[in-house]
């Protein structure tokens, strides 16, 4: 049977990438680019963030009073903790063995590279540092004092931390909560329209996001670090083809129909640089591919915080990238220092803007690096993180599976009709 080619939403979002590329080359350096096409993308980013929030409360509550079992719910909290940190801290790794091997700082002369503005990217680390304590206050942060202000600030791990209470309360009063849970039901159900009604305007904010960033760079400032673009690059496709590739084997799940599932999802996250755009989707499609709403509902918000595989890598690659340019050797006892380091900086402060700099300030002063290093790939950052955002979605949606599957409550199935009713469309 010929398979029946349909302009699905990849495909309208591949279009909106290549002419937005164009549009930002041949208007290159044009301050009109930015002033007409920056709305229409931040509209689009503003509308996904309109509707993450109320999609993670309701499938939450819905999840998690479906379970009613907080024996389970811990037991399932802790598994995924651990499976995040072990991935993570094997992404650092990954990372720092790729940039130990091929040396993508040696023979760069800086004197041919511009400077980048990093001083909000300070800021933050200066306010981060003096509010942060460690653990403990990464502990105390996850409990709400305004759910409400946490709700606004899209502040991640109270909302989880309070959805998952009220989840468990509604499943403890019995059958006075079923009109609280329909209400949440008929939430989710709407949201997830809404979602699909929202996606139909990306490959507008596609086109506009980058042909704002192609206007801003020239070729000139990319080929002095071209090495490390390409290095940076190469590694995320390693690391999701053999190490999450070969997560997901272990587990039964060929990687590459992981990634066909989330082909929009990829290519839409890749394009805007963020994780939160393509957030409704991936719990929508990982239910569907045969992990539990509460399972999905749970690991995919957590894993916002607490699994950011493409950013730690980034992260380990960038600290030796800049050691190697100012001629610093680093140990190997300095090296694991590193690591240890970004372990528990990139889950102290995730969810701040500019996420992967503000870890590396807080970072880099403690093995000796020159922190002003950081301003010569400050230029060609948001092209790295489009790669890394990437890896954070594939991440993620793996982990859903992984969980599901550890648990012992993975359909198979439901994903074998799921995967075969994509093979029907091109």
């Amino acid at each position: 049977m010929k398979k029946k080619f349909k302009f699905t939403l990849a495909y309208q979002i591949l279009v909106g990438l290549i002419l937005g590329i164009v549009v930002g080359a041949v208007f290159f350096g044009n301050p009109s680019v930015e002033k007409y096409l920056q709305p229409i993308g931040t509209m689009f980013i503003n509308m996904i963030k309109m509707i993450v929030v109320p999609i993670i409360v309701s499938t939450l509550i819905l999840g998690v009073a479906g379970t009613g079992d907080l024996k389970q719910l811990g037991k399932l909290g802790g598994k995924t903790l651990l499976y995040f940190e072990a991935v993570t801290t094997i992404a650092i790794l990954v990372g720092l063995l790729a940039a130990n091997i091929f040396q993508p700082g040696e023979g760069i002369d800086m004197s041919t590279l511009a400077k980048g503005d990093i001083d909000q990217y300070v800021q933050t680390t200066e306010k981060v540092q003096s509010e942060d304590n460690g653990i403990l206050d990464i502990m105390v942060g996850i409990v709400p004092e305004n759910i409400v202000q946490s709700m606004a600030t899209g502040d991640m791990l109270p909302i989880i931390f309070f959805s998952v209470l009220f989840g468990l309360g509604i499943a403890a009063v019995g059958e006075k909560g079923k009109p609280v849970l329909a209400f949440f039901q008929g939430t989710a159900d709407a949201m997830f329209w809404v979602t699909n009604l929202i996606m139909k305007f990306a490959p507008f904010g596609v086109f506009a996001l980058i042909g704002v960033t192609v206007s801003k760079f020239g070729l000139e400032s990319l080929l002095p670090l071209g090495k490390l673009m390409i290095l940076v690059y190469a590694t995320m496709i390693f690391f999701i083809i053999v190490v999450l590739g070969g997560i997901a084997k272990l587990v039964g799940i060929n990687i590459f129909h992981l990634l066909k599932v989330l082909k929009d999802e990829l290519l839409l996250a890749y394009s805007t640089s963020s994780s939160e755009t393509v957030l409704p989707k991936v719990m929508e499609k990982m239910e569907k591919f045969g992990a539990p709403k509460d399972i999905v509902s749970f690991v995919v918000p957590t894993g916002y915080s607490f699994n950011l595989d493409g950013s730690t890598l980034y992260q380990a690659i960038a600290a030796i990238f800049i050691a190697q340019m100012y001629g610093i050797d680093l140990s190997i006892s300095e090296q694991i220092t590193l690591v240890l380091v970004l372990m528990v900086t990139s889950k102290g402060i995730a969810g701040v803007p500019g996420v992967s700099f503000v870890v590396l300030l807080a970072t880099l002063g403690t093995v000796g690096i020159p922190l002003e290093g950081l301003a010569f790939i400050a230029g060609i950052d948001r092209l790295l993180d489009m790669a890394r955002t990437v890896v954070n979605v594939v991440g993620n949606a793996l982990a859903t599976i992984v969980m599901a599957k550890w648990e012992g409550r993975f359909d198979e199935q439901k994903e074998k009709e799921y995967y075969l009713s994509l093979e029907k469309t091109v």
